[in-house]
């Protein structure tokens, strides 16, 4: 029956793209944006790996809704998550600056935290409710959950979801803030979370919105509805992603009903790799580590009226760039500095990175740096030891388009790459302020 149903949502969604008639001063795609503001929903999914999609290769996982998207706009091939970890991806996402700039780079929040999103920073949200956006925060904050650090304390109009992770307790539901339930019914959290997703959609105004919808799944522990739970091929894991791409494909028939899906521009992708179960592809590890499978993730882009169908991009770029791009996208000005670029050209024109490296943080400390195919790993883990590679000597430099899995070391034959990341590396840990890395001993104690 899921097969009938996926085949039959794929189809229905290319067909209806298909049978579109495209206007005489509607753009081209991939040129310039239209000049009103897009509607804009940031899917952000907690621990998909890159590999856990269909149009990523999946073939245990069905995820019709998210592969017509695919087929509808672009995928992005080297698409990294800020951070390897929850709260500082999040915060990267939302701010456009490296986590250690706010203070949360070392690990995430828990219930007893009172730290948070610092009040001084800009988020999307605040952005582009400055440009006329309505906004709305729905799903998974993890941000800060006291009075100064919730949703609506940083542009969010409304605010329908949880405070923190679910494997974390208490584990309320809130609405703005008044408290729902405690705890949460995890069965049903997909599907309210859709629900409150499609009635800010359908909302009357002339006002353009921004949807920021962070699904607390495929964390674990896993849950999801009697409609999907048993239903996979890949176990739970599979449950809860087919249950997210249902939401997708719900979220776009609610833009297709109400005309609103030409002039929407729709962005999923994952806070960062799998943890204990999904796929990085053919990257090595997953989340918590600093290997490429912890901040790789899948990036699909849709936005009929400007983007091109069915194009696939290799530039490497990062979740850093969602705030630059979709500040020129709203005509956004006088931001603050971000450590994102504008990616524009490269969605939609498939242009080269604008970025001269990227930079791979594992908390506060730096774990790898990227410069076009080479990436160099100079911290890892053995046991219960962190490892500082570079400290012992031995920092792991990989050619990703011959060995995407990281798996040999070339720093003797390529040793002036290796030489050039190393100084990038040392220039912007003075650059960050990022903290020396204590000397490594294998005591115990």
């Amino acid at each position: 029956m899921r097969s009938i149903y996926s085949a039959l949502l794929a189809f229905m969604s290319l067909s209806l793209v298909g049978c579109m008639t495209v206007t005489e001063d509607a753009p081209e795609p991939g040129l310039s944006p239209i000049a009103s503001k897009p509607n804009t929903i940031f899917i952000l999914a907690d621990d998909l790996g890159y590999g856990d999609i269909g149009a990523n290769g999946a073939t245990l996982i069905e995820t019709p809704a998210i592969d017509a998207m695919a087929a509808n706009g672009v995928r992005l091939t080297n698409f990294y998550a800020p951070a390897n970890v929850c709260t500082p991806s999040r915060a990267g996402f939302l701010t456009g600056r490296y986590p250690i700039r706010m203070g949360l780079a070392a690990g995430v929040i828990f219930p007893d935290s009172t730290h948070g999103l610092p009040a001084e920073e800009v988020t999307l949200a605040e952005m582009l409710k400055r440009e006329g956006y309505r906004t709305a925060m729905i799903g998974k904050w993890h941000l800060g959950h006291t009075e100064e650090h919730w949703p609506t304390a940083h542009g969010f109009d409304r605010f329908f979801g949880v405070p923190y992770s679910n494997d974390m307790s208490p584990f309320p539901l809130y609405e703005d803030d008044v408290k729902l339930e405690e705890p949460a019914d995890q069965t049903v959290l997909t599907k309210r979370y859709t629900e409150a997703t499609v009635e800010f959609i359908e909302a009357e105004h002339d006002a353009p919105f921004f949807i920021y919808l962070a699904h607390t799944f495929p964390h674990i522990p896993l849950f999801a509805s009697d409609a999907f739970s048993g239903g996979s091929a890949a176990g739970a894991y599979g449950d809860t992603v087919e249950e997210l791409d249902w939401s997708v494909g719900q979220i776009v028939s609610a833009l297709e009903r109400n005309g609103k899906i030409r002039d929407t521009l729709i962005v999923l992708t994952s806070d960062n790799g799998p943890w204990f179960e999904g796929s990085s592809g053919a990257a090595r590890a997953g989340k918590g580590t600093g290997w490429r499978g912890g901040y790789r993730v899948p990036f699909v882009a849709q936005w009929l009226a400007s983007l091109p169908a069915g194009e696939v991009r290799d530039a490497p770029v990062s979740g850093l760039d969602l705030m630059p791009t979709l500040a020129a996208l709203a005509g956004a000005s006088d931001l603050p500095p971000s450590d994102g670029k504008d990616i524009w050209s490269v969605l939609a024109n498939g242009d080269p990175t604008p970025h001269e490296e990227l930079i791979f943080f594992n908390e506060d400390r730096i774990a790898a740096i990227r410069r076009g195919d080479w990436r160099l790993v100079v911290q890892s883990y053995y046991k219960t030891f962190d490892v500082p590679l570079d400290q012992l000597g031995y920092p792991l430099l990989f050619n990703l388009r011959s060995d995407p899995g990281e798996s040999y070391n070339l720093r003797r034959s390529a040793p002036d790459v290796a030489a050039d990341l190393l100084a990038r590396l040392d220039a912007a840990r003075e650059r960050l302020d990022v903290p020396e890395t204590p000397p490594f001993s294998t005591d115990a104690d």
